[in-house]
């Protein structure tokens, strides 16, 4: 079963409606994205989500979720990665017991996440060896829920470190921090990058238009999204046309989603 299945499932079990699910931490329209498999939770909304529907963050990462001798090893390191306190989080991964399906990718994904923080700190304080050390750990980390946004954040850190590396382009750069501001509901962030990218191709399109969305600017965001001849263009222009009151729209949409 897929994360955005999972997560419908446990709301529904719950009794839940998405609005009732949303509360005032993310949009409806963002819920009913992610439940459906058009976009992807940051780690700080899934979490939200978790404790809302009464699951461990590796319910929904996982197929199975099943108990585990590394739980309290990773309520620890949730806990002090939370409070910003990476040393602590990077020891409690550290005591990590493999192998564990239950836990394995959110273990991966924790663990990059702390040595990139902690990266980012040596680096601003000129400890540049040190920071190569955590980022070359960081890179031999390898799971499903390491992104692109993740890789070109430790790419800059590395570069920034003294390090030659091959850095993703300005425009890259900017969708990717977009992509990640929409997931975390800044749509204001997130326009002002992509109205700082240079190409506005189909994929800033799509990323403009989400963020129009998010803005409640359904108008703006159906405009652009039919620029983009992409099935993923499709749910989000059935959205819109619904919140236009273009219920007919809404039905051919929905339909190209079928076919």
């Amino acid at each position: 079963m897929e994360l955005g299945q999972r997560i419908k499932a446990a709301r529904l079990e719950k009794g839940l409606s998405q609005r009732q699910l949303c509360g005032d931490r993310i949009t409806r329209n963002m819920l009913s994205q992610i439940e459906s498999g058009n976009a992807r939770p940051s780690m700080a909304t899934l979490q939200y989500l978790a404790g809302a529907l009464g699951k461990s963050v590796s319910f929904f990462l996982e197929e199975d979720a099943v108990t585990s001798p590394n739980q309290q090893c990773m309520a620890d390191a949730r806990k002090a990665y939370g409070q910003g306190a990476y040393e602590a989080a990077l020891a409690a991964l550290d005591g990590f017991r493999t192998p564990d399906e239950s836990f394995q990718q959110e273990h991966v994904l924790l663990q990059y996440l702390t040595l990139l923080a902690l990266a980012e700190k040596a680096a601003g304080e000129g400890r540049f060896p040190y920071a190569l050390r955590l980022l070359e750990r960081a890179g031999a980390l390898e799971g499903i829920y390491i992104g692109k946004e993740l890789r070109a954040r430790a790419a800059v850190l590395t570069a920034m470190a003294g390090q030659t590396v091959a850095l993703p382009n300005a425009d890259a750069l900017l969708l990717l921090r977009a992509e990640a501001a929409l997931a975390d509901e800044q749509a204001d962030l997130a326009s002002a990058l992509l109205d700082s990218v240079q190409v506005q191709d189909g994929s800033w399109r799509l990323l403009r238009g989400r963020a129009y969305m998010l803005q409640k600017e359904f108008a703006r965001a159906r405009a652009l999204l039919e620029q983009v001849q992409e099935e993923r263009a499709w749910p989000l222009l059935e959205i819109c046309c619904k919140e236009l009151g273009d219920f007919q729209g809404a039905y051919e949409y929905a339909c190209r989603q079928r076919d």
